[in-house]
């Protein structure tokens, strides 16, 4: 237990408006001495200065041309000068605090680090409104998960019978860390990785969750050829089915019959 005053709580609201945030998060919000939150809709952070007398933004960190590895740092630096003041401090990020999210898990392994108490709770991320949007079961045939620029500037062996979903499509490619739109040119690249192994007529899937009540998920499908000409957003995710069936391990089946005789 720390003999610090001051502590830190990261917290998820979820992806739709007042529909995901658990009571957990809510307490934690209601109780903080501030509250730094950063969502993707100004409703949603309008919402969150409901709970709290003290809401602050982490928004205008961001800044065109602006690395967002600063804007990271930076983010932090705000939420641990609150911490090491003696306060009671709450992070509100959209969706799961501890999914596609630097500065939450950072922030509590650093505030853990000087002494003080730091806990992250989960919340209900893109990912989980996928499945159900999208009707995928991830038991099904399995599911990859990559951000689509490490997808790009690393080897990653793909399953082609199982789902693959690239995250932040939108500004995938960019080694700068700078851009807020997307890049056609770029878009080709990641395109033209993918045709190594998809038809360039496979249907994909460009998905953004909703994030407020009364709009819907956007769920645009398009043969994959298509994807530089789509108009992406930095909450667009990129879902591709399998092209081609499970392969049976007749190996690994006949050891477990062995193993197993019984069941034959």
């Amino acid at each position: 237990m720390s003999d610090r005053t001051g502590s830190l709580a990261c917290v998820g609201v979820g992806m739709t408006l007042g529909a995901h945030i658990g009571p957990r998060a809510r307490a934690h919000i209601e109780q903080a001495d501030v509250v730094f939150v950063a969502v993707s809709d100004p409703l949603v952070e309008l919402w969150v200065q409901g709970m709290n007398p003290d809401v602050r933004s982490l928004q205008p960190f961001y800044g065109e041309g602006k690395p967002r590895t600063n804007t990271y740092r930076e983010m932090i630096e705000a939420m641990l000068t609150e911490v090491k003041a003696g306060k009671r401090v709450c992070g509100a990020f959209y969706g799961h605090p501890g999914v596609f999210a630097v500065v939450p898990h950072r922030a509590v392994a650093l505030a853990r680090e000087a002494g003080y108490e730091a806990i992250m709770e989960a919340a209900v991320s893109a990912e989980d409104c996928l499945y159900a949007d999208l009707g995928i079961d991830p038991g099904t045939v399995g599911c990859q998960h990559f951000e689509a620029s490490q997808f790009m500037f690393y080897r990653r062996v793909v399953d082609t019978s199982a789902f693959l979903v690239l995250w932040q499509v939108g500004v995938a490619g960019d080694p700068s860390l700078m851009r807020f739109s997307q890049d056609a040119a770029l878009l080709d690249v990641l395109v033209e990785l993918l045709r190594s192994q998809y038809p360039a007529r496979h249907e994909v899937i460009v998905y953004e969750a909703a994030t407020l009540p009364q709009a819907g998920h956007r769920a645009l499908r398009l043969p994959l050829e298509g994807l530089p000409s789509a108009a992406l957003t930095l909450a667009s995710t990129l879902v591709v089915p399998p092209c081609s069936p499970m392969v049976p391990n007749m190996e690994v089946r006949a050891r477990i019959r062995a193993m197993t005789p019984g069941l034959g």
